[in-house]
């Protein structure tokens, strides 16, 4: 008997090396390559985003825009060109969501502050009250990174339109003027293309894991895109 097992030894484990590759592929044939969805607006809760972009079902990308950050320099689209960014909306005055937002905005920079691929953009909604300096007060006081994180004011209703018709995350208010919006606890994820990957809610430190999960899978997908 022992003498039958040493000639059909090497059999065997040659035939065990190629029942476990056979296994892996199949396994790797069944399990989907990590995905994420790329949000359109009429994906996305009607009370956040503008009746004129209510219809879109394809295509949507943030649109270009040009603001002023915390130390008044220009900020444009160009600035996160082939990056991956987390968009949010609030002002420095507030006292009740913005500061969990802001603080798991700063969580956020200190886990990619070495990381060249994700950035960080924050604009106020309440332009008239945070001015440059009131921002370099507010970014001082927060830790901001210069190079990763900025924090941005300018022109009302272009940040109306981008919270609206861009990122989709901001309802309006209707009696503080024409371009009045309440702005909403959301973090926006961006791919490298400007298109919406996925909403999280800024104030729940779980779905900020989440995010920063998130975001590893959608550098597995872009990786995969550029081959």
């Amino acid at each position: 008997m022992l003498q039958f097992f040493a000639k059909y030894k090497f059999f065997a484990v040659v035939m065990l090396v190629l029942s476990a590759i056979i296994v892996t592929a199949i396994y790797q044939l069944k399990v989907p390559e990590p995905n994420l969805p790329i949000y359109q607006p009429s994906m996305v809760n009607k009370e956040l985003v503008d009746t004129t972009v209510q219809y879109i079902r394809k295509y949507h990308k943030i649109a270009d825009f040009k603001l002023i950050n915390q130390n008044g320099d220009t900020i444009t689209q160009e600035d996160y060109a082939g990056k991956i960014y987390i968009a949010d909306f609030f002002f420095t005055t507030c006292q009740t969501i913005c500061p969990i937002m802001t603080d798991h905005m700063a969580k956020l920079q200190e886990v990619y502050k070495n990381d060249d691929e994700v950035m960080l953009l924050s604009h106020t909604v309440t332009p008239d009250i945070d001015t440059v300096a009131q921002l370099k007060r507010y970014a001082l006081k927060k830790g901001v990174i210069d190079s990763k994180w900025n924090l941005v004011t300018g022109d009302k209703k272009q940040i109306y339109d981008l919270a609206r018709k861009s990122y989709c995350v901001a309802k309006t208010q209707g009696d503080g003027g024409p371009y009045d919006m309440i702005h909403t606890e959301n973090f926006t994820l961006i791919d490298n293309k400007r298109r919406i990957r996925k909403f999280y809610d800024g104030t729940d430190p779980e779905a900020i894991d989440e995010l920063i999960e998130d975001v590893k899978t959608l550098k597995k997908i872009q990786a995969r895109e550029k081959k």
